[in-house]
C-alpha cells in the first residue's frame, strides 16, 4: 500500500491497481482527491497494472465537488480535466467501483472510466442545476452519448438521482452487485480481471456518437422539453444552459462541444444566480445549528403523534409523520368533521400515487397508520401532540389546559400557531419546559418550512427534538424565538402593508401582483388573497366597509372558492382575470378616505413591497428572534416562495448594496409614515461599516 496524498491511498491485488479514496465524509473532489486520482493512475500503469479500479472507502463513492473551493484559495494541484484524461487514456481497463451516490463530479469521474460496476443501492446524478450550475467536467458532452439525450435532459434539469435499475438499463452501470462493499470490492476486481483475459475495448464514452446520433436534427425534441419544464424552471438559467450544453453534444465534435459546456459553466459560476444558490445550499444547512444547544443534547424517543384538529393543516400534519411510519392520533370535535378531514387525507395520498409519487399500496398503508377520535384523551400516551385549530388565543390556552391533564408526563405539547405568543401558551400549563412552537406551512403535507418557535422556557431537549423530529418528517427546519408573526408572517405583514397601500394611490392589484411575480414569486400578494379567500376572519354583521377587502366580501366576492375575488376566475381553468369593477371598487374606496390616485411605477411597487421586508428582517436579527440573517432566507425561500436564484432576502438586499437600500427606505420613510419604514438601527450600522446582513449571528 502506497499513501498519495492524505486522502488517496494505492494498492495491488495481483495484476490489479486499486486507487482508493478516503476523504470523509463524502469523498469530495478536494484537490488532493484530484492529485491523488492524476498520480494514483501514472503510478498504476508504470508499475505495470494490467487493470485499475478506482473505488472509496466510507458511505459512497465521491458525492461531487468540493464546494467550499468554489471561491478560490485551494492549493494548486492537478486539475479535475488531468485526472479525467489519465483514466480515459489509460491504456489498461479503468473500472470504477461505486457505492452510495455518484454525483456532479463523481458521475462525471465515473464516466471517464471505461466501465462501472455498482452496488445495487448506488445512486446517480448530475445535480449541479440545484446550485445554479451545470457539469463543468464533462458531464453535459458523456452523459447524454452513454445514456440517451431525452434521459440526459431530464436528469441534468432535474438535478434528479436514479437508482441501478436505471442505470443498468441506459448504460450507465456495466454490473450490479447485492452485498456490501466488500462485495463490491471482489466483483469489480473479478470484473478487471475478465476485461483483461476476454480483452475487452477500452470504451470512450466520448468517442461514442450511436445515441446522440439518434436525436441529430430533432430540434422539436428540444423545443417540446423546453415547452414541459418552462413553468417549473421559470426564472432559473441553470436550467436551459445545461440544455444547451446537450444540444451542443448533439451537434458538435466532442472537443467544441466541451468548449460550450465550458464557456456556459463560467457564465453561471460568476454569475448572481449561482452564487445564490450556493449561498442558499450552506445558508441551509446552517440552520440546523443552534449556539447554546449541544450536539449531545438527548433528544425524545417519538414513536407516536397526536394531532388536534382534521382540517387542512391538521391532516397535512398527520401525513408528514404518517410518511415516515410514526403513528398519528387525529382529533376532531365531530365525526362529521373527523370524516371529512380523513377523507381529504385518503384523496391526497390517492392523487399522490396517480401520479406515481408513492407506490398504489402505499395508500392504505399510511392511512392505517392514521387513527380518528372525537375524544381528546385519546392523546394519553403519544410522545407528541400538535395543535392545528384556528388562531385564537383564549381557545388555544384552554386547548393546552387540557393537554397538560391528559397527556403523559415528558410529552412534547406544541402549537402549529403563526403568529401568538407561545410564551402565554406555555404559561397555563404546568409544564411550559414541555411546549414549543411548530409552524407549520399550508400545505403541511407538501410546503418544506417547519417554523420552529422557542419558548422562554423551552427545555433544551424540547428545542432540539423539535429540530431532529422535524428533520426526520423531512422538513427545513428553522428556530426562531417569539414575536407576533415570528420571522416569516412578521415580515409578510410589512409586504401586505405596503400592497394595499399602493392599490389606493393608483397601483392595481394587477399590477402588483405581476411585478412581484416577475421577480420570481410564485403569485403576488392579492392572488395570494384570493387563493386563501377573502372571507377568513371576516364577519358580514360586523363589516364596516373600513378595508378593500371588506368592501370585496360585502360586494359577495370571496376569492377563488366562488371565482370572484381581487379577480374573476375561469369557473373550470380557474385562470384570473383582473376585473374593472374591482379597479373601480378601490378608486372609490381610496376617495372615501381622502387618497389621491396617481401612476405608480414597477420599481416603485418592488422596492416598497421589498424593503420594508429587508428592514423588519434587520429589526428581527437585532432582537435576537432569529439566530442568523441567512435564517431569515431560509424561512422565506422554504415557506414563502423567495426564489432561491435570488438567495433569500437578506442576500438580495446584500447584493444590492445595504448603502442602496439604506438610501431608498429613508427616502420613502420621508414621505410615507408606518414603523416599518423606521430604519433598522442594525441596518444603518451594517450600511456604514460595510457589514453583511446575510453573515449577521446572534
Amino acid at each position: 500500500m502506497a499513501a498519495l496524498t492524505e486522502s488517496v491511498r494505492l494498492e495491488t491485488e495481483a495484476d490489479v491497481a486499486l486507487i482508493i479514496i478516503d476523504n470523509p465524509p463524502v469523498n469530495a473532489l478536494s484537490w488532493h482527491v484530484r492529485q491523488g486520482l492524476f498520480d494514483g493512475m501514472n503510478q498504476a500503469v508504470a508499475d505495470g497494472a494490467q487493470a485499475i479500479v478506482l473505488i472509496c472507502d466510507g458511505r459512497t463513492f465521491i458525492a461531487g465537488a468540493d464546494i467550499s473551493e468554489f471561491g478560490g484559495g485551494a492549493p494548486e494541484a492537478a486539475s479535475l480535466a488531468d485526472a479525467q484524461a489519465a483514466m480515459e487514456n489509460a491504456p489498461v481497463p479503468v473500472i470504477a467501483a461505486i457505492h452510495g451516490t455518484a454525483l456532479g463530479g463523481g458521475l462525471e469521474v465515473a464516466l471517464c472510466a471505461h466501465y462501472r460496476v455498482a452496488l445495487r443501492s448506488a445512486k446517480f446524478g448530475l445535480p449541479e442545476v440545484n446550485l445554479g450550475l451545470l457539469p463543468g467536467a464533462g458531464g453535459t458532452q458523456r452523459l447524454p452519448r452513454l445514456v440517451g439525450v431525452p434521459k440526459a435532459l431530464e436528469m441534468m434539469t432535474s438535478g434528479r438521482h436514479i437508482g441501478t435499475d436505471e442505470a443498468l438499463a441506459g448504460g450507465l452501470a456495466d454490473e450490479v452487485v447485492d452485498g456490501d462493499t466488500d462485495a463490491l470490492r471482489a466483483a469489480a476486481l473479478t470484473f478487471a480481471t475478465q476485461a483483461v483475459e476476454q480483452g475487452m475495448p477500452l470504451v470512450k464514452v466520448r468517442d461514442r456518437d450511436d445515441k446522440v446520433a439518434e436525436v441529430r436534427g430533432n430540434d422539436q425534441l428540444f423545443a417540446d422539453f423546453r415547452a414541459s419544464i418552462a413553468r417549473k424552471t421559470r426564472g432559473f438559467l441553470a436550467p436551459e444552459y445545461n440544455i444547451r450544453c446537450i444540444e451542443a453534444a448533439v451537434n458538435q465534435p466532442f472537443d467544441e462541444g466541451m468548449a460550450v459546456e465550458r464557456k456556459l459553466f463560467l457564465e453561471l459560476m460568476t454569475g448572481p444566480q449561482s452564487a445564490a444558490q450556493r449561498y442558499y445550499f450552506f445558508a441551509e444547512r446552517a440552520a440546523n445549528k443552534i449556539p447554546d444547544i449541544a450536539k449531545d443534547t438527548p433528544v425524545l424517543d417519538i414513536q407516536s403523534c397526536g394531532v388536534l384538529g382534521a382540517g387542512t393543516m391538521g391532516g397535512g400534519i398527520a401525513m408528514n409523520f404518517a410518511n415516515v411510519g410514526i403513528p398519528v392520533t387525529i382529533v376532531e370535535r365531530d365525526q362529521e368533521a373527523l370524516d371529512r378531514g380523513l377523507a381529504v387525507v385518503r384523496k391526497n395520498y390517492e392523487r399522490s400515487a396517480s401520479r406515481g409519487s408513492i407506490p398504489p399500496e402505499a395508500v392504505d398503508e399510511r392511512m392505517g397508520l392514521i387513527a380518528g377520535s372525537t375524544d381528546k384523551a385519546d392523546f394519553a400516551d403519544c410522545d407528541i401532540v400538535i395543535e392545528a385549530v384556528f388562531e385564537d388565543m383564549e381557545l388555544k390556552q384552554s386547548i393546552f389546559r387540557e393537554l397538560d391533564e391528559i397527556c403523559k408526563p415528558g410529552a412534547m405539547l406544541a402549537s402549529n400557531t403563526s403568529a401568538l405568543d407561545i410564551n402565554e401558551i406555555a404559561a397555563v400549563t404546568s409544564r411550559p419546559e414541555s411546549v414549543i412552537g411548530m409552524h407549520f406551512f399550508s400545505p403541511a403535507n407538501v410546503m418544506k418550512l417547519l417554523e420552529n418557535v422557542r419558548g422562554e422556557k423551552s427545555s433544551d431537549t424540547i428545542v432540539a427534538t423539535a429540530m431532529a423530529i422535524g428533520k426526520r418528517i423531512g422538513k427545513v427546519c428553522v428556530m426562531v424565538g417569539v414575536c407576533r408573526g415570528f420571522v416569516g408572517n412578521r415580515m409578510l405583514f410589512m409586504r401586505r402593508i405596503e400592497a394595499d397601500r399602493m392599490i389606493l394611490e393608483g397601483a392595481t392589484p394587477a399590477q402588483v401582483d405581476r411585478v412581484l411575480y416577475d421577480f420570481g414569486f410564485p403569485m403576488g400578494p392579492f392572488a395570494m388573497s384570493d387563493l386563501a379567500g377573502l372571507d377568513i376572519g371576516w364577519k358580514e354583521e360586523t363589516s364596516s366597509s373600513s378595508t378593500v377587502r371588506e368592501v370585496l366580501c360585502e360586494h359577495g366576492r370571496r376569492g377563488q372558492k366562488n371565482g370572484r375575488g381581487y379577480y374573476t376566475y375561469d369557473p373550470e381553468t380557474r385562470a384570473p382575470t383582473p376585473d374593472p369593477e374591482v379597479e373601480q371598487l378601490i378608486r372609490d374606496f381610496a376617495v372615501s378616505q381622502g387618497v389621491e390616485q396617481r401612476e405608480v411605477g414597477d420599481d416603485e411597487v418592488l422596492e416598497r413591497c421589498l424593503y420594508p421586508m429587508v428592514n423588519e428582517g434587520a429589526k428581527i436579527l437585532e432582537e435576537g428572534i432569529a439566530i442568523r440573517g441567512s435564517d431569515i432566507d431560509v424561512v422565506w425561500v422554504n415557506g414563502y416562495g423567495w426564489p432561491v436564484y435570488r438567495g433569500g432576502p437578506m442576500h438580495w438586499a446584500d447584493s444590492i448594496g445595504l448603502a442602496d437600500v439604506v438610501a431608498k427606505i429613508r427616502e420613502y420613510g420621508d414621505r410615507l409614515d408606518g414603523e416599518h419604514w423606521e430604519l433598522s438601527p442594525l441596518l444603518a450600522r451594517l450600511a456604514d461599516e460595510g457589514g453583511q446582513l446575510q453573515q449577521y449571528k446572534n
